[in-house]
């Protein structure tokens, strides 16, 4: 990363050449147009006649010290510290005056480094006592950081660069970050993990701990994002359609694969992209021009549509699909324009600087379940996932969760390929069976959730009263599992992710799934007021259905998350009620879903609650700008 120029290069001159002039020192005329004329030629990038200017000064003036330190910083300026580290020596400290003995510490530290000297450096931006203004503080922070790494403190090295993180923007905050997550990750998985166990929920180090653990591939525990204010609330004394947050760009682009094996993906996201955009005319909102390019699904194919879009005036990209499509855009040098990425880097990395991230993660799918068991008073669970990459990821997270929440895994199970040997993997589990009611066994727990598979009459669970089973699954495998599980007399109640519901009632098909909850975007159950129903776009549009559901209100919440964006990464608590679950955004730009729950009861799958009580869905918003217009379909590039 490079070295900071005291929050800016222009900045830094500013303060340098301003004239910090002790009030003490009267200065002839002739020495005050020398320094000014020194000034202009360093503004004016002649930086090694200024610092000779300066020097002329020093020999002249009854400040030498003064003079002599802005020649060794515009040496700085100029790149040449090995010039400045001489003229140092020759200044004495305590003559120097306001800002200056914190500008000379801190050239000091920056030469030290240079020299390999990082105990001096360490001991010169730790001094206690040292007076820093402002516009300093950053460059502090930054040779601090320095200093310690090159001290082999790699804790405090990427503690000293967090609280660097929100003072930072652009690439300067990109690869502030990707050092914190880079130090950190150099600790090891113990060490981290140690740290991690040791820290309160409010530590912000906290944060940073669990995404380099993360990186390094173990799953961390995400609590559920609190959800405090939706979007778009009506302003105090504001004119009846202006709303909170709401800020729409004139050009949005919209990055997908076309064709190939994620066309199908493609058409229900851009479908309810659309979908949802047509909307928003029923309710007068502004709208923005929409452009669709093809991405292709490949880097390349991202990279030049991200290019494309930028060219022809695109003020919000939402785009790239694919994982490796969103790596490949965001490995760019920098993004002139704001992003949505569609999908998360498959090298987990942080979002890049003016971008945010927006996927159907099982992650997400698996904690909302722990939290779900915790909330329903179970604290063990017995975990039978299929071996498809969503469903071993879903149970990683449901694990780490579970655990962060006083709870336990009493036992893992993948089922074996092809639908056999289901109740020996059951039976693998050593599940305590349902015992007849003349046996002493405990009751059933009183948070057994209603609908939830429950013992068969004159049977209850032997020692099982706060524990619970986890799948994750396609409704195939679940459809043999539950009937599996009935015969080995468990009769704990049954919880999944999505993937258990077809997206389709099938009361026939579904009926070995009574009692089982999982969560689901609210959309399906058409569980959120304000969007358009579901039932109606599905009669019209196939892509609307079954499991492509999900991604038509992935598409429909990709457009109405466009106004608000910088709202919600800006204003924590804050969220948008959408289609595939409720939307917030953490302080990273990860746009991040609270799932509805829904139960199969007689075959047919039924949300939890009936609806969100939330509120409706934004119905008014700003008068459009001038100039918008129609979405251009097939703008490809």
């Amino acid at each position: 990363m490079r070295p900071y120029r005291a929050a800016g290069t222009g900045l830094l001159i500013a303060l340098l050449l301003s004239g910090c002039v002790p009030t003490a020192v009267v200065h002839t005329p002739a020495e005050v147009a020398a320094e000014q004329a020194a000034a202009d030629l360093a503004r004016q990038g002649q930086l090694d006649q200024a610092a000779q200017a300066y020097l002329s000064l020093a020999q002249q003036s009854r400040e030498p010290d003064r003079y002599l330190l802005l020649a060794a910083e515009t040496y700085r300026q100029e790149g040449a510290l090995d010039r400045a580290a001489p003229l140092l020596a020759r200044i004495r400290a305590d003559r120097l005056q306001g800002d200056e003995p914190a500008r000379y510490a801190l050239l000091r530290a920056e030469t030290a480094l240079q020299q390999g000297d990082a105990a001096t450096a360490l001991q010169l931006t730790t001094q206690p006592g040292l007076q820093v203004p402002d516009a300093l503080r950053l460059r502090l922070l930054e040779l601090r950081a320095r200093a310690m790494e090159a001290s082999h403190d790699d804790w405090g090295a990427a503690r000293t660069r967090v609280e660097m993180d929100e003072q930072l923007s652009g690439l300067d905050q990109t690869q502030n970050r990707k050092q914190i997550i880079d130090l950190l990750a150099g600790l090891g998985v113990p060490a981290l993990k140690q740290r991690a166990g040791a820290m309160q929920p409010d530590d912000r180090m906290l944060t940073w701990v669990n995404e380099a653990l993360s990186r390094l591939g173990v799953a961390v525990a995400r609590p559920q994002p609190e959800l405090n204010q939706p979007v778009g609330t009506l302003l105090p004394g504001a004119e009846a359609t202006v709303r909170e947050g709401f800020r729409m760009p004139a050009k949005v682009a919209l990055l997908l694969p076309l064709d190939g094996a994620f066309g199908d993906a493609s058409n229900a996201i851009r479908e309810g992209f659309f979908a949802a955009y047509a909307d928003d005319a029923h309710n007068h909102a502004p709208r923005a021009e929409v452009r669709v390019y093809d991405s292709r699904g490949d880097a390349a194919g991202a990279v030049q549509a991200y290019q494309q879009a930028v060219n022809d005036g695109a003020q919000l990209v939402v785009g790239p699909l694919t994982r490796a499509e969103v790596s490949a855009v965001f490995g760019q040098a920098q993004l002139p324009v704001p992003l949505l990425a569609l999908n998360h880097p498959d090298d987990r990395s942080l979002p890049a600087s003016g971008a945010s991230e927006f996927g159907l993660l099982p992650e997400t799918e698996g904690a909302q379940a722990a939290d779900h068991l915790v909330e329903r008073g179970l604290h063990r669970a017995y975990v039978i996932v299929s071996g498809a990459d969503f469903a071993q990821r879903a149970a990683s997270a449901f694990k780490a969760e579970l655990e962060a929440r006083g709870g336990s895994v009493a036992g893992m199970a993948t089922l074996p390929a092809g639908g056999v040997n289901y109740a020996a993997t059951i039976a693998g589990l050593h599940i305590p069976p349902a015992a007849p009611a003349s046996d002493p066994a405990p009751a059933p727990a009183a948070s057994t959730p209603t609908g939830a598979a429950a013992a068969p009459p004159g049977e209850t669970a032997a020692g099982t009263g706060d524990a619970g089973i986890f799948i994750s699954m396609r409704p195939q495998d679940a459809r043999l599992l539950l009937p599996q599980l009935q015969l080995a007399r468990v009769a704990l109640p049954v919880f999944g992710t999505s993937h258990v519901y077809a997206g389709v009632d099938d009361a026939g098909a579904d009926n070995d799934l009574n009692g089982v909850e999982f969560c689901d975007a609210p959309w399906l159950f058409d569980a959120q007021p304000g969007l358009p129903s579901h039932a109606q776009i599905a009669a019209a549009l196939p892509s609307a259905r079954g499991t492509l559901a999900r991604l038509f209100a992935f598409g429909m919440d990709a457009w109405s998350l466009v106004p608000y964006l910088d709202w919600l990464r800006g204003h924590p608590g804050s969220y948008l009620p959408g289609a595939s679950g409720q939307l917030t955004a953490d302080q990273f730009g990860r746009v991040r879903r609270v799932l509805v729950w829904a139960k199969f009861v007689d075959g047919l799958a039924r949300p939890l609650g009936g609806s969100l009580e939330l509120d409706n869905a934004p119905a008014g918003t700003p008068p459009a700008p001038a100039g918008n217009g129609a979405p251009q379909d097939g703008g490809k590039s």
